[in-house]
């Protein structure tokens, strides 16, 4: 089981394919997404990968967190999330994850928090009919209708579907399909419509209803982290280096010579 990607949602558009008919897809950008820690069976119980993205100023951190992203050599993060991952899919810290982690043509799944609708009814919130348009009806066409039961049990049931609040909820859409993977401008191109508004975040992995294509990267597709190295510089020969320790007393002698 591999890991899967937080994005940003851009917005939607279209692309043409080679028989000329456009594709609906939603723009999803990657935006320096690092491995901040791994989660092992042995120190925590489960095995995952923990992910930040986007940039955050210092000031809204907590101290806690700077000392999380200092542990990890990473700058501090908008969007932390996990992913499970199997035992040999764990990615190196501080490795960022790029665009051709999918592959053209691979389902994959998507999770983001759904747009706000506010207080709905039950026709627009869950698809009811409505009552007739006539003989009988009145002023209540677009009622949901009996919500409760006889004197036994005398209640509405925890659950029933009636009117309330609606969106801003976890949503998942399952195989949806990648049309287009940028490594390059860290872009991934999905078709259809995902959840969420613009420059809402977004976390994509493989589906799990589908079977994984062969080729795609393993354990993931990253570029290694760049670690600080000292400067090793080739030592110069003891006569070089005598030589240049002397050349500064000789200018000095010369000088003194020529105003005695």
């Amino acid at each position: 089981m591999r890991t899967g990607l937080i994005a940003k949602k851009i917005g939607m558009t279209r692309i043409f394919n080679d028989a000329g008919m456009h594709v609906p897809v939603t723009v999803l950008q990657l935006d320096n997404c690092q491995v901040i820690a791994q989660r092992t069976e042995e120190k925590d119980g489960y095995t995952a990968l923990q992910l930040g993205v986007g940039t955050a100023k210092v000031k809204r951190v907590s101290k806690a967190m700077r000392g999380h992203f200092a542990k990890a050599e990473v700058e501090p993060k908008r969007k932390v999330t996990e992913f499970r991952v199997s035992a040999d899919a764990l990615v190196e810290v501080g490795s960022e994850l790029t665009a051709d982690h999918f592959l053209v043509g691979q389902k994959v799944d998507v999770v983001a928090t759904s747009k706000g609708k506010g207080f709905a009814g039950a026709m627009k919130r869950h698809n009811f009919g409505g009552l007739r348009a006539s003989h009988g009806v009145s002023i209540s066409h677009r009622s949901h209708g009996s919500t409760g039961q006889c004197q036994d049990p005398g209640r509405v049931f925890k659950g029933k579907k009636m009117a309330g609040h609606m969106g801003d909820a976890r949503t998942t859409v399952q195989n949806l399909e990648v049309v287009e993977a940028r490594s390059d401008e860290g872009l991934i191109l999905v078709r259809g419509g995902v959840p969420g508004s613009k420059e809402g975040w977004v976390l994509i992995s493989d589906a799990v209803k589908k079977a994984l294509p062969k080729g795609v990267p393993m354990p993931a597709a990253f570029r290694a982290p760049n670690k600080v190295e000292e400067a090793v510089t080739d030592a110069a020969p003891a006569d070089e280096m005598t030589e240049a320790a002397d050349a500064p007393q000789v200018a000095a002698d010369d000088a003194t010579t020529d105003k005695e």
